[in-house]
């Protein structure tokens, strides 16, 4: 059993679809970068030579599937989808597409179809296999670059900070991201060494105006292996009238592989207000109020939603120590302006905890947790979205979370409608500016 770490958790790969029966989702596109960008003259030398017509891979993409932690795909032969013309079978596929190779299929492999089933954390399926597709019609042919899979052109605000993501290259392993300011001309900020499929931004991004980001696979030695993938752009603006502070809850992404660079794990795709993401994961209360002025105050919100404290009760802070961080940026956003809402943190699931590889919480976190709740919903706006989230015992519900700690597709519409409902009733004022 191979394991992928992701986002600071560990993934277990390795369990197979059995069946042929399965999958829910209808395939469509992952979503691109807008504009084209041609790879940078000084690596044309050691770029590989355009190829010719014969199909060496195909790329394939569809929409992610809610409570998909992988995929399988499929490749036949012909339309007829019978376990007889199966070519090829791509299992643990962690991405919403993927490149296949067809190199020793020779000629004519440009004609085959292809099939994705979605798949939860034990292999099993969910729902049915998608219909067999002709490659023509729906691949693309001998992809020389990865291709970015980021959607915050459908999001409200760009978060402050990003995740990049892509489907790789057929047989790369390591990338490299460019992130350039283009309201500077283009200007290269940072070059960013990641793995498979994603690398989390550590550096916010807090000042207005336009930027890019782009990919491409490189060798062990760091020479590129593709072309650069199309330049990626997205804007960041201010003010932004709602904000979010929080941690990985607020920053997004779910079933332990997909990434905060989709919206179907994000809270804020689910709010009636649009709320500008300033979520960080892995963070505490003590992080989030010492980087209070770099992150927040260069958007000037009105009314800041303020959701953490369960990296703090799943470790060895205590519910009083919270509390006391939690005043501190109350007194903040007072200082400042700004109207506090407070949200309740979300419970845990230990024994899914120890199965994802995460950290065990001690023994009396839920102690910390009703401690800090209880603060919370003595303030003046506060939200609890603990109950329905919550199992007899007190734990987070196992239906509702993959890794025990990260609430998927149910819990983040649950939250994120929540918290937009009580935004528009208390806050129509702002709304309506």
């Amino acid at each position: 059993m191979r394991f992928r770490k992701l986002g600071g958790m560990l993934l277990a790969a390795g369990v197979l679809c059995l069946g042929m029966e399965s999958l829910a989702s209808a395939a469509g596109p992952a979503a691109s970068g807008q504009e084209g960008e041609a790879a940078a003259a000084r690596h044309a030398a050691v770029l590989p030579e355009k190829r010719p017509e014969r199909i060496f891979s195909m790329r394939v993409t569809w929409k992610p599937v809610p409570g998909a932690v992988k995929y399988q795909v499929v490749v036949l032969r012909s339309a007829e989808d019978t376990p007889a013309n199966i070519a090829l079978t791509l299992n643990d596929v962690f991405t919403t597409g993927v490149d296949i190779p067809l190199r020793s299929f020779g000629d004519g492999a440009e004609g085959y179809y292809w099939k994705v089933c979605a798949l939860d954390y034990h292999g099993n399926a969910i729902g049915r296999f998608t219909a067999p597709q002709p490659f023509r019609t729906t691949g693309t042919e001998n992809p020389d670059a990865p291709l970015p899979t980021t959607e915050y052109g459908k999001m409200a605000y760009t978060p402050e900070y990003l995740v990049y993501s892509w489907i790789p290259t057929a047989g790369a392993h390591h990338h490299q991201v460019e992130v350039r300011s283009e309201t500077e001309g283009g200007r290269l900020l940072r070059t960013l060494s990641a793995d498979d499929y994603d690398v989390y931004d550590s550096q916010p991004f807090n000042v207005r105006g336009s930027y890019s980001w782009r990919v491409r696979a490189v060798t062990d030695s760091g020479e590129p292996l593709t072309e650069w993938s199309p330049k990626t752009v997205f804007s960041v603006t201010s003010p932004t009238p709602f904000a979010a502070l929080g941690d990985s809850i607020t920053h997004g992404g779910g079933v332990m592989s997909l990434p905060p660079s989709y919206t179907l794990y994000d809270w804020e795709t689910y709010s009636a207000v649009p709320v500008k993401n300033l979520g960080l994961s892995g963070n505490t209360t003590q992080e989030m109020l010492e980087r209070f002025e770099q992150d927040v105050l260069p958007f000037s919100p009105r009314v800041l939603v303020i959701m953490g404290g369960v990296n703090d009760y799943r470790g060895t802070t205590f519910g009083a120590t919270t509390v006391d961080n939690l005043i501190a940026l109350r007194d903040k956003c007072d200082m400042y302006g700004i109207i506090p809402v407070f949200v309740t943190p979300t419970p845990i699931q230990p024994s899914l905890m120890r199965r994802a590889g995460v950290e065990q919480p001690p023994s009396d976190w839920q102690v910390h947790q009703q401690y800090i709740n209880h603060w919370i919903m003595g303030q003046r706006y506060a939200v609890d979205i603990t109950g329905p989230l919550t199992d007899a015992y007190g734990n987070l519900r196992a239906d509702y979370t993959t890794d025990g700690l990260h609430p998927d597709y149910e819990g983040k519409k649950y939250i994120g409608e929540t918290i937009g409902n009580y935004l528009a009733s208390h806050f129509a004022w702002l709304l309506n500016r």
